[in-house]
Formats: structure tokens, C-alpha cells, sequence
């Protein structure tokens, strides 16, 4: 399946969110400190519900040890400044979809790293998408794209 990594997350309730869509799609969920939250947050439980059992969460302490260990899979960064959209990206089992803090998105050393950088369609004038439903828009288009682990 795919990684999904939130590099410095802030906010418990996008990351609750992305743990449900993690155990309905099967990708694993990666955060990376530092957290804006603590992972016992109240917050970050209830957006979760009762889906932190079933879904593949890590925190990791730092950015550079975890893309090393998911080598050789491919780092595609999620970022508006992209000219690719989302869509335009042939994705393989194993691709690890990479986002940002949400006030400020990934910070060039980071994208550096990136095999590929994506960006998902907005309407002019709106400067980002939430960082959970932008996990979501990026995990079902790669998961489609694999005729949803069937093929």
C-alpha cells in the first residue's frame, strides 16, 4: 500500500481524520515530530473515533532516518507550487505521499528530497486545502489508479 507523511504536523484533529482514512484505505500513517499535539491528545482521539486500533500509525523524531528506511519507494511531495497536478502522477504500491505543516506547508530542504512534486487543483485565490482531506484527495486517486488493491 502507500505511506502517508505529515511532516510537523499541528493540528490533533487532521491527524485523527487522516488515521481514519488510513484504516479505511490500508496505508500507513506516518507523523513526524515535532507534533503540535501529543498523539494521547483529546482532540486527535475523537476525530480518530474507534479507528486507532485498526490503522498503521508511527510518529517518527525525525524527517531524514524515516525516508532513508522507506528507500527505494518514491517521495512524492504534495505542495502548491507544483506545476503536476495530483491526477498527472502514475502511482505504485509503496509511494510515499509526503505533506506539510499546515501553516506553512513543506520547507525546501524537504522538498529537495522529493522524487516528484504534485499539486492538488484549487480554484484561483485559495492559498491550500485542508491537510487531512488533502491526504484523502492524494491516498483514493493513487489507491484508484491500483484499482483499489484488486489488480
Amino acid at each position: 500500500m502507500f505511506h502517508v507523511v505529515f511532516h510537523e504536523p499541528e493540528i490533533p484533529g487532521n491527524a485523527g481524520n487522516a488515521i481514519r482514512m488510513a484504516a479505511g484505505s490500508g496505508c500507513a500513517l506516518h507523523l513526524v515530530e515535532p507534533l503540535g499535539f501529543s498523539v494521547g491528545d483529546a482532540k486527535l482521539r475523537r476525530a480518530g473515533l474507534d479507528y486507532h486500533d485498526r490503522a498503521a500509525l508511527h510518529v517518527h523524531p525525525a524527517l531524514d532516518p524515516l525516508l532513508d528506511e522507506l528507500a527505494p519507494h518514491r517521495i512524492v511531495a504534495f505542495t502548491a507550487h507544483a506545476e503536476r497536478t495530483h491526477a498527472q502522477l502514475r502511482y505504485a504500491p509503496g509511494d510515499v505521499l509526503l505533506f506539510g505543516r499546515e501553516s506553512v506547508g513543506l520547507p525546501a530542504e524537504v522538498l529537495d528530497r522529493a522524487t516528484d512534486r504534485v499539486r492538488i487543483p484549487m480554484l484561483p485565490g485559495i492559498r491550500s486545502m485542508n491537510l487531512a482531506n488533502s491526504a484523502a484527495v492524494a491516498v483514493y486517486e493513487a489507491w484508484r489508479q491500483n484499482d483499489f488493491g484488486h489488480g
